[in-house]
C-alpha cells in the first residue's frame, strides 16, 4: 500500500489497515467509537481508493452530516496533498441542493427549507428518468456520521445505495447518535434509533462487511477515559428505564470528577484564562450556555459562545479583501498575494494557498484565473460561501451545548451536571436515550482533564422550583420569564436580528456610513457590551404584529438597526394571547455582547448611495446574548 504524502503521520493500527485496504467495490460498515481516529482512517481510505484502487476523484463521493466534519475532512485531504485532495466532500444538505439545482427548472431551491430539499432530491434520485447521469459514474461512496441519519436524510441515503451498485464505506457510532429530536413526530422518533444500521444489515445481508475501530487516540489520561467504559451500555440503551439508569450512572461518574472550583476566586479564574490549555465548558441547553456566557463576561473572562452549525457568519476580512481596490471588478492572484499578509482575523488553518483555492472555487471569473468580485458578492448573498470561510475561529475557551461540541476535542473540559431526566419533559424512551448519548458525548471530549462545574444559583435556569429561563414556544427563542405567568423579562438575540439589506448610517446622516464602517472595523470587537435601544420614530404596528424599532448601541454610538425578524418575534413574545395587543415595550435590551463583526450582502444601490461602492458588500455587527428588558420608569406598566 502506498504511503506517499502520509509519511510522518501516525502509523495505522491493524484495525485501521483493515478498513483502508479493502477493495473499492466492498460494502463496508465501520463502527468507530469516540476518539478512535475515524477522520484519519477515512482520509487514508480515500487516498487508497485513488492511489491503490485506481479510482479517479470523480468516482468518489464523500457525504457527512455536519459542516464541521466537512471542513475537517477537506483540511486533512488538502494538508496531505495527493490526488485525493480533489475528492468531493459535502454535507447531505448541500449535495441534495446540487441535485435539485441541476434539475431545477424554474424553482429557487435555495429559498426552500432543508427538509423539503432532502425529500425532493430523494424523488429525483429514485427516478432513473430524472437522476443526474453522473451518478452512474460513482464507484465508491463514503458516508460519515451515519448515526445521525434520521428521517428524510436516512431515506435519501437508502435510496442512493439501493439505486446505484457501487462500493461504500459507512462510518458511525450509535453511542453518539444525538439528533433524533429532528424527527418531530413522537411515534416516528421512537423507531428511528439505529434504524439505518438495521436497514443496512438487512439490505446487504449476504455482502456487508462489518469492522470496528476500538482504540481511543483522544484520551491521554485515566480521567479523560473514565466515561469510555459506558460505551456499550450507551449504544444499547433503548427503554426509558435503561436510559434513566445509565444517565444516573454517567452523572455519578461526573460527580466523582474534581469540582473545578469557584470561578469568582481570582486564582481559579486565572487557571481558566490560561490560553495554553484549550478548554470547553459544556452544558445541556443553549439557555444554560447563554447564562454561563453572561456570567463569565461579568467576571471578565473572554470566551467564545459556540453557534449552531446553520448560524454562519462571514468574517470581516472578506469585505476588506473585496474592497482593497475600490471600483475593481476582479482580484488577481498577484494582488491577492500582496494583500493577504495585511488581512486581520484570518485563522491559521486557512493559509494563503488554501484561501485562494477556496475563493476561486466559488467565484472564479470566466478565464478561471481571477476572483470575480460580483460573483463573490452573489455567493455571499445566497449563502453559498464554503464552510472554510464561515467557521468560527479557534478560541482557548469555548462555551457550548453537548450537541454543538460533538466532533470537537479539548485538552480540558468542564461539564455542567444536566440533572436527572425530568419526566415532565421527557416521556419516551428514545428521547431519554438521546439525553444519555448527549451526556456521553460531553464526557468524551477531553484529551487530558475533565472536571465537574457547579454553577451558582443565579446562573441556573431554575429558581425556587420554577424554570425561569426556557424556550418561548411562540418564537423558538430562549427567554426570561417571571414568577407570574404573564411576566416577560428578556429574550435571546439571534443572528439575523440586525438589518443588513442597507448599510447602517447615523439617523438622518447618510454621509456617516463610511465613518461607521471604519468604526466597526477598528473600534468594535467580539465580546464588547452593546444594547438595543427603542426608537420612538418607529412605532409598533399592531396590524402587522410588529414591535417598535430599535437601534444597536455600542458605547454611545449607534451601529445597527434591529431587523423586522427581531421586531416580529418581540411582538409575539410579549403577546399574552392571540387577541392581546402589547402596549408596554422595553426601552432597552441589555446584557448583549458582540459576537462578531461580519461581512454581509445587501442592496447594491443602497451601498452606492452612501459611498460604499457598487459591490453591495459591507460590515455589520452581530450581537448575541440573553437580553434583559429594561423599561423607562415613565412608561405605564
Amino acid at each position: 500500500m502506498s504511503t506517499g504524502p502520509y509519511e510522518g503521520t501516525p502509523q495505522l493500527t491493524d484495525e485501521q489497515l483493515a478498513v483502508v485496504g479493502l477493495p473499492a467495490d466492498a460494502p463496508l460498515l465501520v463502527t468507530a467509537g469516540a476518539g478512535a481516529g475515524k477522520t484519519h482512517t477515512l482520509v487514508r481510505r480515500v487516498e487508497a481508493l485513488v492511489s491503490d484502487e485506481g479510482l479517479t476523484t470523480g468516482d468518489i463521493l464523500v457525504l457527512t452530516f455536519s459542516r464541521a466534519a466537512v471542513r475537517e475532512l477537506r483540511a486533512r485531504l488538502s494538508l496531505y496533498g495527493g490526488r485525493a485532495r480533489h475528492v468531493r466532500v459535502t454535507t447531505f444538505d448541500s449535495w441534495a441542493l446540487d441535485i435539485l439545482t441541476e434539475d431545477a427548472g424554474d424553482v429557487d431551491w435555495r429559498s426552500r427549507p432543508f427538509d423539503e430539499r432532502i425529500r425532493e432530491a430523494t424523488k429525483v434520485i429514485a427516478d432513473e428518468r430524472t437522476a443526474p447521469e453522473w451518478l452512474d459514474e460513482l464507484r465508491h461512496i463514503v458516508i460519515d456520521e451515519v448515526q445521525d441519519l434520521v428521517g428524510d436524510r436516512r431515506e435519501l441515503v437508502e435510496v442512493l445505495l439501493e439505486a446505484y451498485d457501487c462500493g461504500f464505506t459507512i462510518v458511525g457510532d450509535p453511542a453518539q447518535a444525538i439528533y433524533g429530536f429532528q424527527v418531530a413526530a413522537p411515534e416516528e422518533r421512537e423507531i428511528e434509533t439505529n434504524r439505518f444500521f438495521d436497514w443496512l444489515r438487512n439490505f446487504f445481508v449476504d455482502d456487508l462487511i462489518e469492522l470496528a475501530l476500538t482504540r481511543n487516540f483522544r484520551a491521554r489520561t485515566d480521567e479523560a477515559r473514565a466515561a469510555l467504559r459506558f460505551e456499550g451500555a450507551v449504544r444499547g440503551c433503548v427503554t426509558f428505564a435503561e436510559a434513566d439508569r445509565i444517565h444516573d450512572e454517567l452523572r455519578t461518574e461526573l460527580a466523582a470528577r474534581l469540582d473545578f472550583g469557584d470561578i469568582t476566586v481570582p486564582f481559579i479564574r486565572e487557571s481558566l484564562l490560561d490560553a495554553s490549555i484549550p478548554t470547553a465548558v459544556l452544558c445541556r441547553t443553549n439557555g444554560e450556555a447563554l447564562l454561563i456566557s453572561e456570567w463569565l463576561h461579568g467576571l471578565g473572562v473572554p470566551h467564545q459562545l459556540r453557534r449552531a452549525a446553520q448560524n454562519r457568519a462571514v468574517p470581516a476580512w472578506l469585505n476588506d479583501l473585496a474592497h482593497v481596490d475600490p471600483g475593481a471588478l476582479s482580484l488577481t492572484r498577484q494582488r491577492f498575494d500582496d494583500v493577504h499578509p495585511s488581512l486581520q482575523g484570518v485563522t491559521e488553518k486557512l493559509d494563503r494557498e488554501r484561501m485562494w483555492r477556496v475563493l476561486l472555487a466559488c467565484a472564479r471569473d470566466r478565464a478561471g484565473q481571477s476572483i470575480d468580485l460580483s460573483r463573490l458578492r452573489d455567493a455571499l448573498a445566497a449563502g453559498r460561501l464554503p464552510d472554510e470561510l464561515t467557521a468560527q475561529p479557534p478560541h482557548p475557551l469555548v462555551i457550548s451545548t453537548f450537541h454543538r461540541a460533538k466532533g470537537l476535542e479539548f485538552d480540558r473540559v468542564l461539564v455542567v451536571d444536566p440533572g436527572r431526566i425530568d419526566t415532565s419533559e421527557v416521556s419516551l424512551g428514545v428521547d431519554a436515550a438521546d439525553r444519555v448519548r448527549a451526556l456521553y458525548v460531553a464526557m468524551t471530549r477531553a484529551r487530558e482533564e475533565i472536571y465537574r462545574l457547579d454553577l451558582p444559583e443565579r446562573v441556573r435556569p431554575d429558581h425556587k422550583g420554577l424554570r425561569l429561563i426556557r424556550k418561548d414556544k411562540r418564537t423558538g427563542r430562549w427567554a426570561r420569564f417571571g414568577f407570574q405567568h404573564w411576566k416577560r423579562s428578556g429574550m435571546e438575540i439571534l443572528g439575523g436580528d440586525i438589518h443588513v439589506r442597507q448599510p447602517a448610517v447615523g439617523r438622518g446622516r447618510e454621509d456617516d456610513a463610511v465613518a461607521l464602517q471604519n468604526y466597526l472595523r477598528s473600534e468594535v470587537s467580539s465580546g464588547d457590551p452593546v444594547e438595543l435601544v427603542r426608537i420612538d420614530e418607529v412605532p409598533a404596528d399592531h396590524d402587522g404584529r410588529t414591535g417598535p424599532g430599535y437601534v444597536l448601541r455600542h458605547e454611545h454610538r449607534e451601529i445597527g438597526v434591529a431587523s423586522e425578524a427581531f421586531r416580529v418575534d418581540l411582538y409575539r413574545h410579549l403577546q399574552q394571547s392571540r387577541t392581546f395587543l402589547p402596549r408596554n415595550w422595553p426601552q432597552r435590551l441589555t446584557g448583549l455582547r458582540i459576537d462578531v463583526i461580519e461581512t454581509v450582502a445587501g442592496e447594491r444601490a443602497a451601498g452606492r448611495q452612501v459611498g460604499l461602492g457598487d459591490l453591495g458588500m459591507w460590515l455589520a455587527p452581530r450581537p448575541t446574548g440573553l437580553g434583559r428588558f429594561e423599561y423607562d420608569p415613565t412608561d405605564k406598566d
